[in-house]
């Protein structure tokens, strides 16, 4: 299972924090500019209400010159056909607006209806019904006192009586949305209808500027949350490269705090000090590793040339010479083990001196192909290498590397089993491989088959000799070669380790 990465999940909550952010700004400004939009349509549109009074001839009065009622009426209605006219042009667009007037006298007869839209006449039906439900006019003020004798009677001004100011509402037709305004006067009535198509384009318009624009700061956010974060992980980065080469030869490895920011300093600190601590506790064990070796190589060297002297002394075949014979086997098992106790605490420390001369690899898995006829001669053995195959090496150590990948491949060989030995070389390195039939591993021991005394499975490995050291010394002469020893992956009921060395 693939774990989430904490920077590509800063990078997505913050876009996520923007992009509410942005959407939620982009929402309020575009009901705002919405408003604004019909605000200013009311102003105009109560502008025009306003001005259509001059339009009505005055009350209680004939008309002028000698007109019959019908020429008067067909004059009324061009009059107010060119008002329609010009209220087209004049709500702040370019294009002609379509706009419907209705005009009703003061017993609701039609004085003007609007006939140019035949594709939408129910907006027709919307202006009466708004002129019904608009209040009359307020009744006129008293009049005033009597002005003065001295006073001109030519200068007095007849009362002026306003309308009450009109309401104004947005209501859909089948083609269209309208917006209505209506208003009556002593005289006549009055209601306008202008189309909000050009609202409408206007405002898809800056929708999709909102779509454009909404998506692409919304990138340009994740990048840079990404960036930002990124530099912000970056003394986590460093970390986790120092853990990476923390060995037992990287142990002295720091990370600086001079140019880290405040919030890692603890942190950074506490790992610091946790090297120092691992520095301390690998340098004592392998002291002691190494020390305890020089210290008993001696006495164990002077223990078996005695246990050599005495079983010389002893009458062969006795009881005694059984019991040193068997002594004498566990004191060299016993210098085999601080040898090798002695050879890894140098690994341990870096100062595994190899002694390099020219090492035919190909000879040397004859030999040990001679061993394994002897010592274990119910093993079918198949090889697969050719001649001449020569590295740079120690010969002796190498030669240790193969007689414990040898002595594994029989010690847990199956019965009658087999095994089989195949090597070639790259232009770089040389392959030494070594499969023997044998029970699965399990993954478990897949992992730690290279530690230190770990000899897995006791059920599986309780009449099998060892104490767990010679895989984990032979990676590190390998190691030391500058190469590698390597668990195969293998079908089931196999085991293959291969041995890899540089040419040069």
């Amino acid at each position: 299972m693939k774990l989430p990465s904490f920077r590509l999940r800063i990078a997505l909550l913050s876009a996520a924090l923007a992009g509410s952010t942005l959407v939620g700004f982009g929402a309020v400004s575009w009901f705002q500019i919405y408003n604004a939009k019909i605000s200013r349509l009311d102003a105009e549109l109560l502008n025009h209400l306003m001005r259509a009074t001059p339009n009505f001839p005055p009350r209680d009065e004939p008309p002028v010159g000698a007109a019959s009622p019908k020429r008067e009426s067909s004059r009324d209605r061009s009059r107010w056909q060119f008002y329609e006219d010009s209220l087209s042009y004049a709500f702040g667009t370019n294009t002609k607006t379509p706009v419907a007037l209705v005009v009703l006298d003061t017993n609701n007869n039609i004085l003007y209806q609007s006939n140019s839209l035949p594709a939408d006449l129910e907006v027709n039906r919307l202006l009466l019904k708004r002129l019904q439900l608009t209040p009359l006019p307020p009744p006129p003020k008293r009049e005033p006192p009597p002005l003065p004798s001295n006073t001109n009677p030519s200068t007095q001004r007849p009362p002026l009586i306003r309308p009450r100011p009109p309401q104004f509402v947005t209501q859909q037709t089948v083609t269209a949305v309208w917006r209505i305004g209506a208003t009556k006067f002593p005289n006549a009535q009055i209601a306008i209808a202008v189309s909000l198509q050009a609202v409408d384009q206007e405002m898809a318009t800056i929708r999709n500027i909102f779509l454009v624009s909404i998506p692409g700061a919304l990138l340009l956010v994740a990048v840079g949350a990404w960036l930002v974060s990124g530099g912000a992980l970056r003394p986590i980065r460093q970390l986790t490269g120092v853990i990476q080469q923390v060995t037992v030869k990287g142990l002295d490895q720091r990370i600086p705090i001079g140019t880290t920011d405040v919030e890692f300093v603890e942190l950074i600190q506490v790992f610091n000090l946790m090297l120092s601590r691992l520095e301390r506790s690998f340098t004592q064990a392998s002291r002691f590793s190494g020390d305890a070796a020089h210290e008993l190589k001696t006495p164990l060297t002077i223990l078996q040339g005695e246990l050599e002297r005495t079983l010389q002394q002893v009458d062969p075949g006795s009881e005694v010479q059984q019991r040193l014979s068997n002594l004498l086997d566990e004191v060299r098992r016993l210098s085999g083990i601080m040898r090798k106790l002695l050879l890894l605490s140098l690994a341990d420390a870096g100062k595994m001196s190899l002694y390099l001369v020219d090492v035919d690899m190909s000879e040397l898995l004859m030999e040990m192909l001679e061993d394994v006829e002897m010592l274990a001669p119910h093993l079918t053995v198949q090889t697969d290498f050719i001649d001449g195959l020569r590295v740079k090496g120690d010969r002796d150590l190498l030669i240790q590397v193969l007689q414990n990948l040898f002595s594994n491949a029989i010690k847990y060989n199956l019965t009658n089993g087999w095994i089989q030995i195949r090597a070639h070389r790259t232009p770089i390195t040389l392959h030494v491989t070594i499969v023997n039939a044998s029970k699965d591993i399990p993954l478990s021991e897949r992992e730690r088959i290279f530690d230190r005394f770990y000899r897995g499975d006791p059920s599986r490995n309780r009449k099998v000799e060892g104490i767990g050291l010679g895989l984990s010394l032979a990676r590190e002469i390998a190691r030391a070669h500058r190469g590698d020893l390597t668990l195969d992956l293998t079908p089931s009921g196999q085991t293959a380790f291969t041995l890899t060395l540089p040419m040069k």
